[in-house]
């Protein structure tokens, strides 16, 4: 049985991603989504001790438009998950699948040295990660 090389998080990562702060307004965060062509926001920390968090579309579409809420008077803040959970970039993305089962989410940050390298989500492990030549031949 010949051991299978590690497809990595790094390796089939994302690297389009938007960092928006905290007290941006919702209206001004989907515009940055659009502009950037991403389905995740990840927000700013606000000092070294403090942690990164994330919004989805889904948030804003549950918590501010079938709420009935204003977009420009809702700020990122008020409706983002934090701490976000994070992956390491050296994950092997086999785990990062099961970290994604096991939590209920379809994405992440990519975490490496304290600092934000890309997303990860289930389409770029499938997509990615097991076209690698190596996987598919087992």
């Amino acid at each position: 049985m010949r051991k299978q090389p590690v497809v990595r998080v790094r390796d089939v990562m994302a690297n389009t991603y938007a960092i928006v702060e905290g007290i941006t307004t919702v209206a001004e965060a989907i515009v940055i989504a659009k502009e950037r062509q991403v389905k995740a926001l990840i927000v700013n920390k606000r000092h070294d001790d403090d942690e990164y968090g994330i919004v989805l579309m889904n948030d804003i579409a549950k918590k501010v438009l079938a709420q009935d809420h204003s977009p420009k008077r809702t700020n990122v803040y008020e409706i983002m998950t934090k701490p976000a959970l994070s992956v390491n970039a050296s994950m092997d993305v086999r785990y990062c699948a099961r970290l994604f089962e096991r939590f209920g989410i379809s994405r992440a940050p990519v975490i490496e040295d304290g600092k934000v390298m890309g997303m990860v989500s289930y389409n770029n492990i499938v997509l990615n990660g097991m076209l690698h030549e190596e996987v598919l031949t087992d």
